[in-house]
């Protein structure tokens, strides 16, 4: 049949949900080759003309749109008893208005939600601005009612301050209801019937920590995230009893030195590297620890590691996804004690391209535990040395021979793999990393930079290719149905986003092509003309921020920002999830022994990819906060003074400014910016003043003046430093504009509409915003 542009445009459009390519040409009838090249074109295009949107999965739905499954909080219950929510993973900022989601009554879990109750559920679209949703489960709902905040008097008695940033109030707390909790404690209440009453009121359902213990910093992200820290007793029953398996059918690796290297505060190991050389290039072996033997599914423990879906980091502690009988002792990889593994041979050619590779069972033991600046210096010295000094270098001495050599050798594959990455163009978006010192007493003592070594590099790269082998190594089999991949796929920028990025580059003499982003080696280019540039920071976070979150799928797009077609998570089975089943699916489809895929799993295949993907999302919002508290709590003995930062965010109520010393985020709310209006300009990531002219941007450096700290929300605000703006005052401001600055002005930052009396104050600088 002659497909029509229109109708599949239609069929797009008129969808529920998110569509697949599958489902639309079935939906036509289209069955024959050239067709099925006709439809792919179409899409396409509509893709390009911005009608259409290809959103993670590969499905295809209107511009904007939300996807077919989410996580969402009530934000409404109507005196009629409809539900009203919000997805908790959108940036309104960045993606505009939320459209409205009505939550459809079933038999079982409705009954059971109240306001800020959280839900997974299925989307159905049934029009631009309205959703409706169908419940898949409910999270966490034992924490619904409760709030967690510190307690503290005021002149209505004792109250419960909020932890959460958001809150618009506080509630009082009954003397006879705070359970032997003090002022200064931080308290978790129980939310008490408010009718009637003008405020709302609390009582104390538990201490969790006390004033000034900077342990209780983290448990306010953990509780504010519904992270549950501690096991439940089944959970930990079913890790009694586990032990190393014997040899057996296993390939015995225990000869070869495998080492594994981590940072010097890695908290699991997991993962053991090898290298040798070969006629054509390489021999690589990446041991991963072996899970699945441990973790059947079904299980208490398997069970409880879904829900989980990962681990949790923060500067104090971590929240594993299995018990520390498996995560710190089976399944870590210490060194000279055997271990449980499934391992992956891979052979690479010179150029670091993939030849072949080989899935096994294995039995190990690790050489050596290393940490990064160790093997770095090790390289770095050795390869000064003659391999006869080589022994006599004392610095060296801790490493064995057999181990030394197996160092230099991965270095050396390394340099192959990093040749192919260069080759195939991967996004090189290079940015620091912070990481917060923390005492022996649980205090932040101060914020550091973590070092790029090639050591770093090289760890990535090795486990970069063993991801990539273990999709690949699926769909080899070439039936998903009987052994699934559950792929991390990342995909390409949205057009609208790329557009706002040319013009955006383009005020600095930086081209960049029109029209998609085929290949991250596109944006790599504006990168390079931007590293000579004073301001090639500012263009590596604006191109940051077009690009899109990695998640989990079992339908594959690729990766875009490594540059490959294929790629699964399979290195950390102990923090990751996905990881545990794309080894269950390896084990069946190769024939490996027991805990292999079940057919249960494969059936919510879907659903379960949705919820790591949520759950990894909520960890880093959770990580993210903690970081937040513990810098704010730091720097609360510090109000008023000043401190070199960087613009890091522009919006239509103020700026984000990140401090260069301790890597906190404060805001500059736009009340503070003197003697002038500002105007919110989208397109060029700035605030512009309309008499003075003076600019604002993203990526500027600043001097700010701290005004408050509170450890206990995270937040932190600024102003500028300086009585006045102009460019004595503020070092580092970017430029002064003239009338007709390039760019868009956003609708919510105009300031056309002003009164006359408005205009007159403005003028004689009376005007603030």
């Amino acid at each position: 049949m002659a497909l029509n542009q229109t109708d599949i445009l239609k069929f797009i459009q008129s969808s529920p949900k998110p569509v697949t390519k599958r489902e639309i040409a079935r939906a036509f009838g289209i069955k024959g080759g050239e067709n099925r090249v006709a439809l792919k074109q179409i899409l396409k295009q509509l893709e390009k003309d911005s009608v259409i949107s290809k959103q993670a999965g590969g499905v295809y739905s209107v511009p904007d749109g939300l996807p077919s499954a989410g996580m969402v909080k009530v934000t409404e219950i109507s005196s009629d008893g409809a539900v009203f929510a919000q997805l908790t993973a959108w940036n309104e900022e960045v993606q505009g208005a939320q459209p409205k989601i009505e939550i459809v009554p079933d038999k079982k879990a409705f009954a059971r939600l109240k306001e800020d109750s959280r839900a997974l559920v299925r989307l159905s679209r049934q029009s631009d601005t309205f959703y409706e949703a169908r419940i898949i489960k409910i999270v966490e709902d034992d924490q619904k009612g409760r709030v967690m905040g510190m307690l503290r008097y005021s002149r209505h008695g004792p109250c419960l301050a909020p932890a959460d940033k958001k809150a618009k109030y506080e509630f009082d707390i009954n003397s006879g209801d705070l359970n032997g909790a003090k002022e200064g404690d931080l308290i978790i209440g129980e939310v008490l019937p408010s009718r009637g009453l003008k405020r709302k009121k609390v009582k104390v359902a538990e201490v969790i920590g006390k004033q000034g213990d900077p342990k209780a910093i983290s448990l306010i992200s953990l509780h504010e995230a519904g992270i549950i820290e501690n096991f439940p007793d089944a959970v930990l029953k079913d890790t009694k009893n586990l032990k190393v398996p014997e040899i057996k059918k296993r390939e015995d690796l225990r000869a070869i030195p495998l080492v594994t290297i981590d940072g010097a505060d890695a908290r699991d190991f997991d993962d053991a590297v090898f290298a040798e050389k070969t006629k054509d290039g390489f021999h690589l072996i990446v041991a991963i620890a072996d899970v699945a033997h441990y973790v059947k599914h079904g299980s208490a423990l398997d069970d409880e590691a879904q829900r989980r879906g990962n681990s949790t980091y923060f500067p104090d502690r971590v929240v594993p996804m299995l018990p520390e009988a498996l995560s710190n002792d089976l399944c870590s990889l210490r060194p000279n004690e055997d271990r449980a593994c499934l391992a992956v041979h891979m052979w690479i050619d010179g150029d670091g391209k993939l030849q072949k590779y080989k899935f096994v069972r294995g039995l190990m033991r690790s050489h050596a535990r290393l940490i990064y600046e160790q093997v770095q210096h090790y390289y770095d010295i050795t390869k000064q040395a003659s391999p006869r000094k080589r022994g006599s270098v004392t610095s060296l001495d801790e490493i064995p021979d057999q181990v030394g050599d197996a160092i230099l050798c991965l270095y050396e594959a390394y340099a192959a793999l990093d040749k192919a990455r260069q080759k195939r163009g991967a996004l090189d978006l290079d940015l620091p990393e912070r990481r917060v010192v923390i005492d022996d007493k649980g205090n932040m003592t101060g914020v550091t930079t973590r070092a790029r070594l090639d050591a770093h590099k090289l760890i990535e790269e090795f486990m970069i290719l063993a991801n990539v082998a273990a999709a690949s190594a699926l769909e080899d089999k070439r039936d998903p149905k009987l052994y699934p991949c559950v792929y991390r796929i990342h995909d390409k920028p949205s057009l609208d986003k790329l557009d706002s990025v040319r013009e955006f580059v383009e005020s600095f003499g930086i081209t960049m092509p029109k029209g998609p982003v085929a290949q991250p080696s596109m944006i790599n280019r504006v990168l390079q003309q931007a590293a000579k540039l004073e301001y090639s920071h500012l263009i590596s976070q604006v191109i940051l921020r077009t690009q899109s979150q990695a998640v989990y799928a079992p339908q594959n797009i690729g990766h875009f920002g490594l540059a490959l077609s294929k790629y699964a998570h399979f290195t950390s089975p102990i923090r990751r999830y996905a990881d545990l089943l794309v080894h269950r699916s390896l084990i069946k489809a190769y024939g490996l022994g027991d805990g292999s895929i079940d057919e249960a799993e494969i059936a919510r295949i879907d659903e379960i990819a949705e919820h790591i993907s949520q759950t990894e999302r909520t960890s880093m919002v959770a990580e993210r906060n903690a970081v937040d508290r513990f810098t704010a709590a730091y720097l609360s003995e510090k109000i008023g003074a000043v401190f070199e930062g960087r613009i890091t965010g522009v919006t239509k109520f103020g700026l984000f400014v990140a401090l260069n010393e301790s890597g906190a985020d404060g805001i500059v709310p736009m009340r503070s910016l003197k003697n002038d209006f500002y105007d919110h300009n989208e397109d060029q990531h700035a605030l512009i003043g309309k008499r003075s002219g003076i600019v604002f941007r993203l990526g500027a450096s600043v001097t700010v003046k701290l005004l408050e700290a509170d450890g206990l929300t995270g937040s932190t605000v600024l102003e500028m430093a300086g009585d006045s703006i102009n460019g004595a005052d503020i070092p580092g401001l970017v430029f002064k504009t003239k009338r007709g600055f390039k760019g868009k002005k956003s609708q919510a930052g105009s300031q056309t509409k002003r009164s006359k009396r408005a205009r007159q104050n403005a003028k004689k600088g009376k005007g603030r915003r």
